[in-house]
């Protein structure tokens, strides 16, 4: 487990409790289930930006919430990691390629693309993802 999770974990636990909410009502608000909720208050599972957001919201303050009190050596270690991550994505073959077809296309296509990836990674609504894949522009490119 990194400490980084279990502050955040920690910090999670806290405001839930502050609140008065169960695991079960927290996860309600993020559409998960409440093992989840409980995965990331004992640093189980990472939050990825996405839920860290949702919970956010759930709980009623802002993301850097949940970073308060971490250490400079900690904040340093996160920056770093998360530069590499970057770093390591958009260096593969793989997104370089994603990259340039993405932007060989025209910009209908290239919103409905990214509509698209949105809806597969959950992010937007099951009409939306309908009217996505019936769209003739993004099935003609």
């Amino acid at each position: 487990m990194d400490e980084i999770d279990i502050h955040l974990g920690r910090r999670l636990r806290r405001r839930r409790r502050l609140l008065g909410l169960t695991q079960q009502e927290l996860a309600h608000a993020c559409g998960v289930r409440f093992q989840q909720i409980q995965k990331y208050e004992c640093a189980a599972n990472r939050m990825s930006a996405a839920r860290l957001w949702q919970l956010a919201e759930a709980l009623e303050v802002p993301v850097s919430y949940f970073y308060e009190g971490l250490t400079r050596d900690q904040r340093e270690t996160l920056e770093s990691e998360t530069a590499s991550l970057i770093d390591e994505r958009m260096g593969s073959r793989e997104a370089q390629d994603l990259i340039r077809a993405y932007y060989q296309l025209g910009e209908r296509p290239r919103r409905r693309l990214l509509d698209l990836a949105k809806a597969m990674n959950g992010e937007v609504d099951g009409d939306t993802l309908d009217e996505i894949v019936s769209d003739k522009t993004l099935q003609a490119a």
